[in-house]
Order: C-alpha cells, then structure tokens, then sequence
C-alpha cells in the first residue's frame, strides 16, 4: 500500500518485516539464550537445571577439551520448541481472530454513525424553514407598524423644549451656590428643595422623554426588531443552503478531505433550545414593539398637566427655604462676630500667661546652678569625710525639686503654647467662617434669588406654566 493510501490517523507507512528478536510477550516464553550455559539454556518457567556433563576425555585427534551434551538434554530442548510453537500459533489464531471481529464491527458503527447523521441533517433543515417561514412573515407585519409613530413624536418635542428654561434657571442657582466657601457648603434645605425642584423638572421631562422616546426608540426598536430578523432569516437562509448540501453528501462526493484536529474544535454558541429560543425571542419582541407603539398616544396631556402642578409647587417651596436660610446665615454671621471679639482678649491673657511661665523656669536656673556646684564641690572632701551626711541627702532633694518644679513649669508652658496656637487657629477659623456667611448671603440674595424673580411668571416661558393646574 503507496503513502497517498493510508489513513490520516496512521503514524506514517512502516515496512514491516520477520524480526529475528522476539516481541515483549514472546520474550517472556523463550528460554534464556545469553547465559551461554547449558544448564540456564535448558531452564522452563523461571527454572534452572543443573544437568550433569558427560564425562570429559582427551580425543588425540584434537588439541582441545570439548564437551557433550547428553540425549536427555537433546530431547528436553525438541519437546520445548514443540511447546513454543504450539503456544504461538495458538496466540496468533486469536489475534487474527479478534482483529476480523474488530474490522466487521467498526465498519458496521461507522456506518449507522454516518445514516444516523445524515437523517437528523434533514431534520434540522425541515426545522430551519419552518422558523425561516416564522421570521419572514413577522417581518411584514413590523414594517407596517413603523409608520404610526411620526405625529405624536412631534407634539412631545414641542412640550420638552419649554421645560429648557425652568431647569437652567434652577441649575444655575445650585452652580453659584457651589461658590460658597468652607463649612457653607451644607446640604441645607435650600439645596435640598433647588436639587428636588432639579428632579422634579427633569422627571418631567423625563416623563415627556420616556413618551417621546417611545416615539423615537420605538421607530429604532421597530428597525432594529427587523433589522435582527432580517439577520435571524438571512442567518438561517444560510445554514439552510449549508446543512442541505452536508446532508446530500456521500463518501463519494467530491470535495471531502481530511481536516486533522476539527472534532476538537468547538466555535458553537447555542444549544437546540437556546436556537430555538433566539428567534422565539426575535419574534416576541418585534410583536412587544408592536403592542408598545399603540399605548403612546393616550400619555401626552395627563403628562404635560402633571408636569406643570409639580413645577409650581416645587418654585414656591424653593423661595420660601431661600428666605429662611437668608435669616439663618445673618445670624451666624452676628454670632461669630462676637465670638471672635471674646477670642481675641483670651488670645491677649493668654500671651501673658506664657511670658510669666517662660520668667519662672528661667529664675530655677541659679538656684540649681547653686545646689549642683554644692554637691560638686563636697565631693572632693577625702578619707572619711566623704560621708553621705544629711547635707548631702538634702542637696539631692532640692536638685530633684527643682528639676520637678521646671518639668511642671514647662509641661504647664507646653500646654499654654499650644493652647495659644489654638486660639489663633479659632480665630482665623472665626475670621474665615464670617467671610463665608458674608458670601454666602450675597450669592443667595443678590445672585439666586435675583434670577428667580422673573421665574416662572413670565408668560413667555412656555405652554406648560399657562396650563390650568388640576
């Protein structure tokens, strides 16, 4: 058999010949041939024979001692290559055996594997049209459903774009209040209420852009429902074509060949019920389109009512809390100013208080100088008059003393030091805080509350604030 014939999976084309070295098995029953001998030769079954040598003789025709074996050592070795090929015929009848079995059976599974596969490639076509059919007629449904959704699309753009106004005003407002300095820039209720009366502006225009994008989305969702199965159809027009020629494909069609590690491949992405389950989930969608594209039309005029009760509401509550917070930061900025009055005549004692303590631990450095040249001076006595008299014990107490005394006094001028840097840290903090209040109060009088004034009374803002409110 040429290379070009054998199978892809074989390990190339060997030329196999009678080996005169037996196989691993074949090893196992052959006597032991490399201990030269005779009683290892002779040996059966893992056992040795210690046979007996015929007696040596010197033979004057030859110049060597040589041995013979004995006729029981001749017929011992027959009866062993009798066995020997008795025993491998036998094993070689089985293979041949075991392997026409082999061949038979895998060529019997070969093929049912191959019909097998081919009837369910006709199954799967059969199920690829009849969802084809499904997707083909969905898709001339939604294209008529597109076109219903144009006019009230226009009526919401109108409404949206006079809310524009309404919400720069309050935005403006939360942006110079974001001016504020330092501890006023609380969450107060002004914030609170300009940040609700935000929400509440942008939900109604949210309100009005969930209808409106209805419209819009809607037309997109329509296209994009075809779009997908339009795909989902050209999709299955495909593997329709595809699995339609696999299943008319024989082993003598052209064009088959070996792929080498393909069955190991797998790019699939879906399973039976989730296939069937995609285009179920095209279909449905495209039908919720539909249905969602019908409830649009009744939302427009409640939608624009509510919006304008709300926004009202919401602008009365906001000028309210921008008075009452007015108030609150006029008097805080009073207090403050009194507080930072009291703080610096403490600041004032307190610098005294610091100069004394300095004086005091400075007025301990002769005493100590005295006590410690004493005791210096009395050790140099000599013999036994260096005793440890009570003069001594004394000089040590007052050292200790008044080490005692300047570590009180300077834990005392520590604390004063700090308690100074302190003061003049309230009292830039003071300084700095009635700065705050003071810009505080003019971003929410004169900036704030001077653009809201014309808001939203103007007549001209827009058709939602000259709707009656409900």
């Amino acid at each position: 058999m040429s290379r070009m014939n054998t199978p892809y999976f074989d390990n190339g084309a060997i030329l196999r010949t009678r080996s005169v070295t037996p196989g691993a098995e074949m090893s196992k029953m052959l006597p032991y041939v490399n201990d030269k001998t005779i009683s290892r030769h002779l040996g059966y079954a893992g056992k040795s024979m210690d046979l007996g040598h015929a007696a040596t003789y010197y033979n004057p025709a030859r110049n060597a001692l040589y041995s013979r074996y004995t006729t029981n050592d001749w017929g011992l070795s027959n009866s062993m290559n009798y066995s020997m090929s008795d025993k491998e015929r036998s094993f070689a009848e089985r293979l041949r055996a075991d392997a026409w079995r082999a061949v038979k059976e895998t060529d019997a599974r070969t093929r049912n594997r191959q019909n097998d596969i081919t009837k369910k490639l006709g199954e799967r076509v059969t199920d690829i049209a009849f969802l084809k059919s499904e997707i083909n007629m969905e898709i001339g449904i939604v294209a008529n459903e597109t076109q219903n959704l144009k006019e009230y699309r226009r009526t919401l753009e109108k409404a949206l774009a006079d809310t524009a106004n309404p919400l720069h005003i309050a935005e403006e407002c939360l942006m110079h209040r974001e001016k504020r300095h330092g501890i006023d820039l609380v969450h107060d209720d002004v914030e609170k209420h300009l940040i609700k009366e935000v929400d509440s502006i942008k939900k109604c225009q949210s309100k009005m852009k969930r209808v409106l994008d209805k419209a819009y989305v809607q037309l997109k969702m329509n296209r994009a429902a075809q779009h997908t199965l339009e795909i989902d159809a050209k999709d299955k027009h495909h593997a329709q074509g595809l699995d339609d020629r696999m299943q008319q494909l024989r082993n003598a069609s052209a064009g088959i060949g070996y792929h080498p590690g393909i069955e190991s491949i797998d790019n699939t992405i879906t399973i039976p019920d989730s296939w069937v389950r995609y285009t179920q989930e095209n279909i449905a969608r495209s039908q919720k389109e539909r249905a969602a594209s019908e409830r649009l039309r009744g939302e427009i005029d409640s939608t624009l009512r509510a919006c304008a009760n709300d926004m009202w509401n919401q602008f009365n509550c906001v000028n309210n809390s921008f008075n009452t917070r007015t108030r609150q930061t006029t008097d805080a900025r009073n207090k403050l100013q009194a507080h930072l009055q009291r703080t610096l005549q403490e600041i004032f004692d307190m610098e005294r208080n610091i100069e004394l303590l300095r004086k005091a631990i400075q007025d301990k450095e002769m005493p100590m100088k005295v006590a410690q040249t004493r005791l210096d001076e009395r050790t140099r006595r000599i013999n036994v008059e260096l005793c440890n008299d009570p003069v001594m014990r004394s000089l040590q107490r007052e050292i200790a003393e008044i080490r005692e005394s300047v570590r009180i006094l300077k834990e005392r001028l520590k604390a004063s030091e700090l308690s100074l840097c302190r003061l003049m840290k309230t009292k830039a903090t003071l300084d700095h805080d009635i700065s705050v209040k003071e810009n505080t109060i003019k971003i929410d009088t004169a900036y704030c509350m001077g653009m809201r004034k014309g808001f939203p009374m103007d007549p001209k803002v827009g058709p939602v604030f000259q709707m009656p409110i409900c």
